[in-house]
């Protein structure tokens, strides 16, 4: 197999997994979004997931692996298409889907907040204020 018809199988599979989870429809940009809220590294383009709906791209390893917790199938599945794409995780639990998870490194939103420019970054602050007063925590 070509590494172009690697592309288009994985562009086959990962938009039968978004249709299966019923986010197809939502365009490039909230699935980026979304991705981004599950994936701790440098964050995705809209342009990257056209190109993964599409089958001008490969995601790398590591993101498939977020792609696959956050649509309820193999990994294996959605980057080969090896075995059912509806297989049990191990331990017999049927798969589910996983809200992001935001614990897994704290230090995660300090370092993107560095990258932000200084009125975004005022922006965030007015809002995490604007949240606090609503809380009655401030």
């Amino acid at each position: 197999m070509t590494l172009a018809d690697e592309k288009q199988a994985f562009s086959k599979r990962f938009r039968e997994a978004l249709r299966r989870a019923q986010i197809a429809s939502r365009g490039a940009t909230h699935l980026a979004r979304e991705f981004n809220l599950r994936y701790h590294g440098d964050p995705i383009t809209a342009q990257a997931v056209r190109k993964w709906l599409t089958g001008a791209a490969l995601p790398s390893q590591d993101k498939i692996r977020v792609l696959a917790r956050w649509l309820d199938v193999p990994v294996s599945w959605l980057r080969f298409g090896d075995g059912d794409r509806r297989e049990e995780r191990a331990g017999g639990h049927p798969l589910r889907q996983e809200t992001a998870d935001y614990r897994a490194d704290a230090a995660w939103p300090a370092r993107k907040f560095e990258l932000l420019n200084e009125t975004h970054k005022w922006m965030v602050i007015e809002a995490i204020h604007a949240l606090l007063r609503l809380e009655g925590k401030q």
